[in-house]
């Protein structure tokens, strides 16, 4: 037991620390919109491998909540250790758990690191104990780092443009002023390395090994999440090492796309997702900035939408029980990504993001509600929790929902 009043410690782009009422209560918000937000009929099994935060957190509750299916997820969080915190995720993991077996749904977690082969045996082993072959499976996993289960060999991935040297306006969330930096080109093996890490070959690997193993369903699909992202971030992100590693997941869909369609009259998928407050994409240079703008310009529009809006759709409009088959675009993607590409909300962004300055931030974006979200992502700042109040930070997965490795 650890009652504690928790402030918030947050260094850059990332907390060290999470709150886990404010956690908890981000988690309710979620869980009623999953509710209340129809994603077009039921899915019995689903994996979803990256369940904790992001993309991968609303998967789990929209396919659990509103799609009634039973949820085996997988993620790589930090639960509270003496006097110091769980991390977000996990508080997120215990909550999510709480709701599901209140309301006698199946969503049981398996904590570890998605790239060994521990934890994809753990995950076999529970399908054949447990649940049964999979409908979905759906791989959102944004990592630093992948270590190699035979060889021993470690990779880690890199946020670098390709070719030359990249100067932009990025805001620092610690003093809320924007600034120029310049980020030196990436090395061969720093391009090879993050491709490595967040490419498709893990993705390919769990999905070979489900098939292996006969735990895909007849019609399952498989699903990993990319962004394509602005001409505004091009340089950073879909230009640069981080872009290159998507171009590997997404010619990936393709070999998978065969493997499924010949074992199980399935396909395999990727979703390109709008730009989205997560820990990850707060880490990329410059995008805090893009999107601080991007929800302004969206929200004026009334086009904005939430992580569970985007998977809703997503599932509703592509994988739902009325759907004969997905419907991607001509470059083979299913574009979420839609109304932030508007040529109208470019324009706009493009136009704003030239002008923005340290005195202009608040007028020319919506930083502050950027940055409440981003503090929110640690369970801070969160509408009915009281922070002046000491809270117990020792937190379990409830009973029968989490999986031994």
């Amino acid at each position: 037991m650890s009652m504690q009043v928790v402030t918030p410690r947050i260094r850059g782009y990332i907390a060290t620390n999470a709150h886990p009422d404010g956690c908890a209560a981000n988690v309710r918000n979620l869980a009623l919109h999953a509710r209340t937000t129809s994603t077009g009929g039921k899915m019995d099994n689903v994996l979803v491998i990256g369940s904790s935060t992001g993309y991968g957190l609303a998967t789990t509750l929209c396919t659990n909540l509103s799609s009634g299916g039973s949820a085996l997820g997988v993620c790589l969080e930090r639960p509270s250790e003496d006097d110091r915190t769980g991390s977000a995720g996990w508080y997120n993991v215990v909550e999510a758990t709480r709701i599901a077996h209140e309301e006698g749904r199946t969503l049981r977690t398996i904590n570890g690191d998605c790239f060994s082969d521990e934890v994809k045996q753990a995950v076999v082993r529970e399908l054949k104990a447990n649940f049964g072959k999979l409908d979905f499976v759906v791989y959102s996993i944004a990592a630093a780092r992948r270590v190699d289960p035979t060889t021993g060999e470690a990779w880690s991935s890199v946020l670098k443009p390709i070719g030359r040297p990249h100067s932009g306006k990025v805001v620092d969330l610690r003093t809320d002023e924007v600034v120029d930096i310049t980020i030196e080109a990436a090395t061969e093996d720093e391009i090879n390395s993050t491709i490595q890490v967040m490419g498709g070959e893990d993705w390919a690997k769990w999905v070979h090994l489900l098939a292996e193993e006969g735990l895909l369903n007849d019609n399952c699909y498989a699903l990993a999440y990319t962004y394509v992202g602005s001409p505004v971030t091009y340089p950073i992100y879909r230009g640069g090492t981080i872009g290159r590693a998507k171009d590997h997941l997404e010619s990936t869909a393709d070999e998978l796309n065969r493997l499924l369609g010949d074992a199980v009259h399935g396909g395999a998928f990727v979703s390109a997702n709008k730009a989205m407050v997560t820990q990850a994409s707060a880490a990329i240079p410059g995008v805090s900035l893009y999107m601080s703008v991007l929800r302004q310009v969206l929200s004026a529009r009334k086009l904005q939408e939430t992580p569970i809006a985007q998977i809703a759709r997503l599932i509703h409009d592509h994988f739902s029980t009325f759907k004969r088959w997905p419907s991607p675009s001509a470059d083979g993607l299913i574009h979420l990504d839609d109304r932030e590409m508007r040529e109208d909300v470019q324009a706009e962004v493009e136009e704003r993001m030239a002008r923005i300055t340290t005195e202009t931030l608040y007028e020319l974006s919506d930083y502050a509600g950027y940055k409440r979200e981003f503090e929110g992502l640690f369970g801070f700042g969160v509408a009915g929790v009281d922070y002046s109040q000491p809270t117990e930070v020792h937190r379990l997965i409830p009973p029968g929902g989490q999986v031994a490795l």
